[in-house]
């Protein structure tokens, strides 16, 4: 072990804010609302409590999950909005308006914990909002502060695109376009006031970005007889999460701030997604998921390489599939419960239930990328007004997308909304995949290896 290694680990181990009374292992949720479907508030924390959810973190305040979750012992995270942090960060009087009016009224029959500050700031392209953040902080730190709020902490969820560098672990490094106005004051205030560092770390969009050069088996913490050795720190590496984390750990320490507890804000794996997207299955989200329950959960705390046996919080995102999010298929597939309440997969957050007890998963059939063509077509049971406005829209692109559904062209017939709209989302997208174009179109289209064409009307592919 390196002489910085053993500096690093020698405070950690003094480090009287990692064994505080707070500090035992549970796992927690994320409940996300983008779903035009989920069930009522009052159905939801129920859920979350037969999940054996002990934490909670929503994206705003929303007034009936707070009062949902009062009286129970659900730990629960609140969101100030991104869009009110520039005002509220030289504006001490709206930040006190906002924690009265939402957090002081459930404070503290609804076990109100963490008041984040936005949500993954620095991955918005630059904006006045970034050196805005730390500020608004202090301000609504200062309104806990007033309001006798005295068991919240006060904090903000970040991306691992906070780093420019990740890999080796002892390397990792804050962007050096935020690293000395943004961050530094963000660890000198976490610190301070004795928060924590909240990260978001998703294994999927590292594994998916290098397959071939990263362990699937690695990614989902699966036990293997891989193992990564940091050159530098000297330390052993055996699944890519802990990787991950400790090069959070080492970036901190490079700024002067070794101790800062981390928090998990968001981990998990999709259990589906589009045909172009490898990996997104059942059962590759119930391994890591399961996993991850397992690591942060045992008792003696396992923690990471760089802080062994430290308690880590940690939220899996999400509660619910949800179909709203825009972006790729995955994104609307993170659950670990259907919008009907019922499970995607076998999953107790307690901890209770050992992985050998749980029922056999499906196979996955899609780990390796997939090979043949895909259309893009109109998804089951899109809104046909809306279709309406999409179709148009993939008509007015140009390059004569949709030449083929005017009369008189050989995929006019059969002449209805849904045909013409997946011939035009067909077109569109394979046209335009490669500048930025999605099979999306707002949740009104799916991807599709199934060949739509018929007879004379042959339907444009993305051939992979």
């Amino acid at each position: 072990m390196g002489f910085f290694t053993f500096i690093l680990l020698s405070l950690v181990a003094l480090s009287p804010s990692f064994t505080s009374g707070e500090m035992e292992p549970k796992i927690g949720i994320c409940y996300g609302q983008l779903g035009n479907n989920l069930p009522t508030q009052s159905k939801s924390v129920h859920l979350i409590k037969k999940l054996g959810a002990k934490r909670v973190k929503i994206y705003d305040a929303n007034t009936k999950i707070l009062k949902a979750l009062k009286g129970t012992d659900i730990q629960v995270s609140v969101m100030v909005p991104n869009e009110i942090i520039s005002n509220i960060s030289t504006n001490q009087t709206l930040a006190d308006e906002w924690v009265k009016t939402n957090v002081v009224p459930f404070y503290p029959k609804t076990l109100i914990r963490y008041l984040l500050v936005g949500n993954e700031i620095l991955s918005n392209p630059p904006n006045t909002t970034w050196f805005n953040l730390v500020p608004a902080m202090r301000k609504i730190r200062w309104s806990v502060k007033k309001f006798g709020l005295k068991k919240i902490k006060v904090g903000t969820p970040l991306a691992m695109d906070a780093l420019e560098s990740s890999f080796p672990p002892s390397n990792g490094t804050f962007r050096s376009d935020v690293s000395e106005e943004v961050i530094l004051p963000l660890l000198r205030f976490l610190n301070r006031t004795k928060s924590f560092f909240f990260v978001d770390v998703y294994t999927y969009f590292a594994w998916i970005n290098q397959p071939a050069q990263i362990n699937l088996q690695y990614a989902l913490l699966e036990p293997t007889n891989i193992t990564y050795t940091d050159p530098v720190s000297g330390l052993t590496y055996t699944n890519l999460l802990d990787q991950m984390l400790d090069s959070v750990i080492f970036a901190m320490e490079k700024l002067g701030y070794p101790n800062i507890r981390l928090f998990i804000a968001e981990t998990g794996w999709p259990n589906g997604g589009d045909v172009d997207q490898i990996g997104a299955n059942i059962y590759n989200a119930a391994t890591f998921n399961r996993n991850v329950v397992k690591k942060f959960m045992a008792k003696p705390p396992i923690g990471t390489p760089a802080r062994p046996g430290v308690v880590i919080p940690t939220l899996i995102f999400a509660l619910y599939n949800e179909n709203q999010k825009p972006g790729p298929g995955t994104e609307r597939h993170f659950g670990l419960l259907y919008p009907n309440g019922s499970y995607v997969y076998p999953i107790d957050l307690s901890g209770k239930t050992l992985k050998s007890e749980y029922p056999p998963l499906p196979k996955p059939t899609n780990n390796e990328p997939y090979k043949g063509e895909i259309w893009c077509v109109v998804a089951k049971g899109a809104n046909r007004t809306a279709l309406a406005g999409a179709l148009s829209y993939a008509c007015s692109q140009g390059n004569g997308t949709c030449d083929p559904i005017q009369p008189g062209g050989k995929c006019y017939k059969p002449n209805n909304l849904v045909t013409h709209a997946s011939y035009a989302f067909s077109s569109y997208w394979s046209q335009f995949r490669k500048n930025g174009g999605t099979c999306y179109f707002n949740g009104l289209a799916v991807q599709t290896a199934h060949n739509p064409s018929h007879g004379s009307c042959k339907f444009p592919s993305v051939t992979l």
